[in-house]
């Protein structure tokens, strides 16, 4: 028996055939998509640091402006025109120095001219005293009246004055000669001068001839509040000092420590009511001029010497109303979001009081993608270097070095505590 198929039902066939393979191909689609939807999503890179524990100072820290110990204005004493300039602008100069000369001629004529005058008192004092010395003893045999006598002594007297007033009108006019050569009345530097050759100098001028300024030592002012004077007056007294003789190191601005310490020279009588703050000058030794004034720094002291301490950086701790919150990466990748007790501030890492264990892992970079719980894929944090030509200080961020350690030279000044 043969069976035949009409071109309808050939066609039906392979139509039903295609569309099962179809379908049987958008199955298997669907459940791969559901598998790729089913997979959890990865773990959130963080960067991570170990708490650290070790011995630290506790500091505390100031901006400073520096100044001369002496500044020596210099100024013209009497008018006359600037003839000669002996010191080169910039150079270390001696007390008793010359830097100017003004035209000596006039006050030269009125020295001789005081001389004169001087001659003349002198000669007629004697002629005066002379007279006096021969009416003195007929007045006494009563050869010549009262009266002579006494217009006698009346003459000696007022020529005796008279010289006395000429003996100091020469002495005023040798003064003003001498007030011709301008000398630094200080050993320092001197500054760059404000006048030139052939000007007209007075003593009303209104600016200075230049300035000399003692910069060995030179001091450095700085502004403390009434509570930080408090911690110091209270640290020195733990350490059996007076609060004048805690140790002061200064940074310079590109973030070097000034190879001398200093010392607390003069604390203001009082405090000012505008600020609330004492102002305070410290006195580092200057040997080789190094600091001048109008320079700045950081004027550091060290209180105290915290034993054990636990740090990190300031990066990995964040403050939410208040508290100080911390996340901690375990062992098993998981986050905890711990509250911790914060103590001094060491450079670009906090002290905790409370809260951490030395070891532990603490999230440095990423802590805004974590919550409590969540797994993590931790990576050791890795600390941006500083641009070519950048000073460390101005580009480090929290956490790029330790703390500083007791005889370290720190390449910058820590944060003020």
């Amino acid at each position: 028996m043969t069976l035949t198929f009409s071109p309808y039902a050939a066609a039906r066939h392979r139509f039903v055939h295609a569309a099962a393979g179809l379908a049987g191909a958008l199955l298997l689609l669907a459940a791969g998509c559901d598998k790729q939807q089913a997979a959890p999503p990865a773990p959130p890179v963080v960067q991570v640091v170990s708490v650290a524990q070790r011995d630290v100072p506790i500091y505390m820290e100031w901006i400073g402006s520096l100044d001369g110990d002496v500044n020596a204005v210099i100024r013209p004493q009497v008018t006359g025109y600037l003839i000669k300039q002996n010191y080169r602008e910039g150079d270390l100069v001696k007390k008793g120095q010359a830097l100017f000369e003004i035209d000596p001629r006039t006050f030269q004529a009125a020295v001789e001219e005081a001389k004169g005058l001087r001659a003349q008192q002198v000669a007629r004092y004697d002629t005066t005293r002379a007279n006096l010395a021969r009416i003195k003893p007929l007045a006494a045999m009563n050869a010549v009246s009262q009266k002579d006598l006494d217009d006698a002594t009346g003459s000696d007297l007022s020529a005796k004055a008279a010289l006395e007033a000429a003996e100091a009108s020469l002495q005023t006019a040798k003064l003003n000669l001498g007030f011709t050569k301008i000398a630094s009345p200080v050993t320092g530097i001197a500054g760059i001068a404000k006048a030139q050759i052939g000007d007209l100098l007075s003593p009303s001028m209104p600016t200075e001839l230049t300035t000399v300024s003692n910069v060995d030592p030179i001091k450095v002012y700085f502004n403390i509040s009434e509570r930080e004077y408090l911690r110091v007056a209270a640290a020195a007294k733990a350490a059996g000092k007076k609060p004048e003789h805690v140790p002061l190191e200064l940074f310079l601005v590109d973030g070097s420590l000034y190879p001398f310490p200093g010392q607390t020279s003069v604390l203001n009588r009082q405090v000012d009511v505008s600020t609330g703050t004492f102002k305070v000058a410290a006195l580092f030794p200057n040997p080789q001029n190094l600091l001048r004034p109008g320079q700045y720094g950081r004027v550091r002291a060290t209180m105290a010497m915290e034993k054990g301490a636990l740090l990190v950086p300031q990066r990995a701790v964040t403050e939410v109303q208040g508290r100080y919150l911390v996340a901690v990466v375990g062992a098993d990748n998981k986050v905890d979001i711990r509250p911790v007790a914060v103590g001094e501030r060491i450079g670009s890492d906090w002290i905790i009081s409370k809260g951490l264990q030395a070891g532990e892992q603490v999230i440095a970079e990423g802590t805004q993608k974590v919550r409590a719980g969540m797994t993590v894929s931790p990576k050791p944090f890795v600390f941006e270097a500083p641009a070519a030509g950048t000073p460390a200080a101005a580009t480090e961020k929290p956490g790029d070095k330790p703390a500083a350690q007791p005889g370290d030279k720190p390449a910058a000044p820590a944060s003020k505590g």
